[in-house]
């Protein structure tokens, strides 16, 4: 692929400082960038260091000026680069058509365009958009409905009448829609109660590697718009997860719980069931949220506290045996001080 500067100042909303047409034919990392190639400088480190890198052109911030280079000048330089890279590394695709070894149910309809691998099985009554792209060992039950330009990468299973809109990416080995957790006790056994509901991902979704994300007791759990998961998320029935919300690495949310938008939970977080936590939250890795949290508080620790004291409480725990051994000291001396007295 060639690109311009000009071309991608157009396609991004940026200004040209140098040759626009320069011809571009690849994105590097700044030390790695070559003379066809175009790379990132978004920070004042980076931007410092302008004469050590080779690169043909370099997206910048938008307030930046440096004669003799050619730089696309943007608001948002990080993001714009995320994209050109995309430009030049688009996401792997399959052979057009829909491979001889897949199977396809009675009364199902596929859009315009689909690529669907081999042992891809796709149950009865399935309508699935334009332009799908269905990887090798993909499982798609009775029912289900999905959108435009959808992704499903080896070895997912999207199971009985779950919901995906447009442009929604799963990763290898995701499940969406197996059974919540649920059990009546009866004595000491335990009674599974059916799980009759749904799984429902909005528009512009994208589910990491080995998610499960089970389906509603009653009515959704429920996925909106451009939300982005990790690898290895767990999100329980009856779960509402907010607009735009990040879930990094191995996070759980227990059942029926609601997350606002614009969240962002941290590695390995955990979230008690039943719970409202507000827009803008933001939590710190291992995380232990057991309840309601107001928009735009910041969190860390188990049991959950703001951010500040968990500082300084870490910030104490290695001094604690010293201070322990203090305390015990000066006990000592009272106890002293008191038997001395007349």
């Amino acid at each position: 692929m060639q690109i311009t500067l000009d071309q991608l100042a157009e396609r991004f909303g940026g200004a040209v400082s140098g040759e626009g047409q320069a011809a571009l034919t690849g994105a590097r990392p700044f030390e790695e960038a070559g003379p066809g190639d175009i790379t990132l400088a978004g920070s004042p480190a980076y931007l410092k260091r302008l004469g050590d890198c080779r690169a043909g052109a370099l997206i910048v911030p938008r307030a930046f000026a440096c004669g003799g280079r050619n730089l696309l000048q943007v608001d948002n330089p990080y993001a714009v680069f995320a994209q050109v890279l995309g430009l030049f590394h688009p996401p792997a695709s399959l052979e057009p058509g829909i491979h001889p070894m897949a199977s396809i149910g009675a009364g199902s309809r596929l859009g315009a365009g689909p690529c669907v691998g081999a042992h891809a099985v796709i149950g009865r009554n399935v309508t699935i958009g334009d332009r799908a792209c269905i990887f090798p060992g993909v499982v798609i039950a009775d029912g289900v409905t999905i959108g435009d330009d959808v992704r499903l990468y080896p070895h997912v299973s999207v199971l009985e009448r779950c919901r995906l809109g447009h442009r929604v990416t799963v990763h290898a080995g995701s499940v969406i829609g197996s059974d919540g957790f649920g059990f009546a006790p009866d004595g000491d056994i335990y009674h599974k109660i059916p799980h009759t509901g749904i799984v429902e991902i909005e528009d512009d979704v994208e589910i990491g590697a080995g998610n499960t994300i089970d389906r509603a007791t009653f009515g959704r759990t429920w996925i909106r718009r451009g939300v982005k998961t990790d690898n290895l998320v767990h999100i329980a029935h009856n779960v509402t997860v907010g607009e735009n919300t990040i879930l990094v690495a191995q996070v759980g949310i227990a059942g029926s719980t609601r997350i606002g938008r614009n969240v962002i939970l941290a590695g390995q977080v955990g979230v008690a069931g039943h719970l409202e936590i507000g827009d803008r939250v933001k939590v710190g890795g291992k995380g232990g949220i057991s309840r309601n949290v107001a928009d735009g508080e910041i969190l860390s620790g188990a049991p959950e506290m703001p951010h500040p004291l968990w500082l300084r409480v870490q910030r104490l725990l290695p001094r604690l045996p010293e201070m322990r051994k203090k305390i015990v000291e000066l006990e000592r001396r009272l106890r002293e001080l008191e038997e001395g007295r007349p």
